[in-house]
């Protein structure tokens, strides 16, 4: 029955998406839109291959996954570490967690004119920018687990006089992991839009960069070729951290 239910929402996905692309088709031949402005499927497809085979997409492509995943793992450690340590204590939530709120909301891209000035136009400000957007949902998601691990076992840890790194190992780890990985998801999201926009605001080699200067250019299908990757990257980055989650948290399933 499960398995059904997957796979006719498989099918409903698929609809959804061939229509839209049906809709994109007709707009762009009958020119509801300027060409200029939107492309056919047909020039899109064939200026995403043409880029990936002969051109440098394949290169922008690369440049900004790296950075995307740099800039998430060592926003993941960062988070899981701060939030790990802030969350095993409620002084230190109550102390850290109101300005925690305070900066959170704060945009990255609001950040790269001070990254700027203090690193310069290289890739490591667009890599410190994408870390410190990419940092907030891990932290908090970390944060709540480990505030959230039940009292029992706290009162366990204390019984048998387990040391704080052992806490944090052996319970608040495990009994926080779900919130880890959803804000893992989201951070892995968020780094993939800081570092597009990182790319466009400091002129570094990326996707980004590509669709900017494509957009200025008014070359729109390899405008809508580049958006094409973003979407693609997005959705294979998602769909293996789903993998990873269920596997990982395959204890919770009854």
């Amino acid at each position: 029955m499960k398995a059904d239910r997957r796979w006719f929402a498989v099918l409903e996905s698929a609809a959804v998406l061939s229509g839209l692309l049906c809709l994109w088709w007709l707009a762009s031949h009958q020119e509801w839109v300027s060409k200029v402005f939107l492309p056919t499927p047909e020039a899109t497809l064939s200026s995403l291959g043409e880029g990936l085979s002969e051109g440098k997409l394949k290169e922008f492509t690369a440049a900004t996954v790296e950075r995307m995943l740099l800039g998430w793992l060592l926003a993941s450690f960062a988070g899981i570490a701060l939030g790990a340590l802030i969350g095993i204590s409620a002084a230190a939530r109550a102390w850290i967690q109101p300005t925690l709120e305070f900066v959170r909301p704060l945009p990255a891209s609001a950040v790269l004119p001070l990254a700027i000035s203090i690193f310069g136009l290289n890739p490591g400000m667009v890599l410190f920018v994408v870390a410190f957007g990419a940092m907030w949902p891990v932290l908090l998601a970390t944060v709540h687990g480990f505030a959230s691990v039940e009292p029992r076992l706290r009162e366990v840890c204390g019984a048998l006089q387990l040391s704080r790194a052992a806490f944090i190992w052996k319970i608040g780890l495990p009994s926080a992991m779900p919130d880890i990985l959803a804000g893992m998801r989201l951070s892995m999201t968020v780094s993939l839009i800081v570092a597009v926009v990182g790319e466009m605001i400091a002129s570094q080699s990326g996707l980004g960069q590509a669709i900017l200067l494509a957009a200025r250019s008014f070359r729109a299908s390899e405008l809508f070729a580049g958006i094409a990757l973003l979407g693609l990257i997005g959705f294979a980055s998602n769909a293996l951290l789903a993998a990873a989650e269920n596997k990982l948290l395959i204890w919770q399933k009854p």
